[in-house]
């Protein structure tokens, strides 16, 4: 049995134990006692909480509030979790408190020296894009501890030089692009809002009960974010144009196929020129523009831009 696949099935075999002694590992295992320290250590290193109690009749005990259940993983799905974690190298920051180099370490401890050479080959040649930030996010943990516990948080939000105070019932964190968004309700005026995770400079939870059930807030999420002025637009693209919509949109847009392929959707008051400069990425490949205002807006950069490069 090969030392990888000896420590996940001793994973399981101590899973139901309180106590244990070398012994009982030599035997089961056929393996010496140095073999057993090792792999012991091993163990501890994955994770497993192992603790030694001395004296004449010494054991070795396990902390049950502490213990995850192993899980075993064919080695095809042992390679799409390490790649998987590699992911996490594009974000200075985590809602968790772990650094991805000693997660990498624990992880790779599991595996075979065969394994580890080959996962180490497959990296020089499976490329992931990612996005580095330099921006760090100091309060995702709590952001998401709070969304967890449905709180309410007041937040110290700083945007072009200028620092604000919001309270906020937050309930999604994403990331794009390598950078933390936390969206939530904004309670003194009811709107949907999503903050920039690096912008939020304070963060507090307040005693006040939350306004609305998580469930609520994800179920309604669009509704909150429509206001009652909200514009709809329709854009029609050409078929092949299909690709930039699939790579970057919004929940506020779909995308219609049919005799025309069309993005439809809408935008509310004061996110017009966000909605312009989205649909200059599509360059050529706009074929007609709804509303008229929208439409203008996007001329009127196209020719800010043009007017910008003559200068040069």
């Amino acid at each position: 049995m090969k030392k990888s696949e000896r420590l996940n099935d001793m994973m399981r075999f101590l899973n139901g134990r309180e106590f244990f002694n070398l012994s009982d590992l030599m035997e089961k295992y056929n393996i010496s006692k140095s073999t057993a320290l090792r792999d012991i250590t091993s163990l501890e290193q994955l994770g497993m909480p192992i603790y030694s109690e001395y004296g004449r009749h010494g054991r070795y005990g396990i902390l049950k509030n502490r213990l995850l259940s192993p899980i075993i993983f064919t080695i095809d799905e042992v390679y799409a979790l390490y790649f998987a974690m590699l992911t996490l190298e594009s974000y200075q920051s985590t809602p968790f408190h772990l650094s991805v180099n000693k997660l990498n370490e624990k992880f790779e401890h599991c595996l075979s020296s065969t394994q580890i050479n080959q996962i180490h080959r497959m990296k020089k040649v499976l490329q992931f894009e990612m996005y580095q930030h330099k921006h760090v996010s100091r309060f995702l943990d709590k952001i998401l501890a709070s969304i967890l516990n449905e709180c309410v948080c007041n937040i110290e939000y700083t945007k072009n030089n200028q620092t604000k105070s919001y309270p906020v019932q937050f309930f999604r964190i994403s990331a794009k692009f390598g950078q933390w968004y936390a969206t939530g309700i904004e309670l003194n005026t009811n709107t949907y809002r999503v903050f920039r995770c690096d912008r939020i400079t304070f963060i507090e939870e307040k005693e006040r009960s939350a306004r609305y059930s998580i469930e609520e807030l994800l179920n309604r999420s669009l509704e909150f974010y429509q206001s009652e002025n909200s514009i709809h637009f329709e854009v029609e693209i050409a078929e092949q144009a299909k690709d930039i919509f699939y790579k970057e949109h919004y929940p506020s847009m779909e995308i219609e196929a049919g005799p025309i392929t069309a993005i439809k959707g809408f935008y509310n008051p004061g996110e017009e020129e966000f909605l312009a400069n989205y649909f200059m990425r599509y360059g050529q490949y706009v074929r007609a523009v709804k509303p008229e205002a929208l439409k203008q807006m996007i001329q009127d950069k196209l020719e800010q831009l043009l007017t910008h490069y003559q200068k040069l």
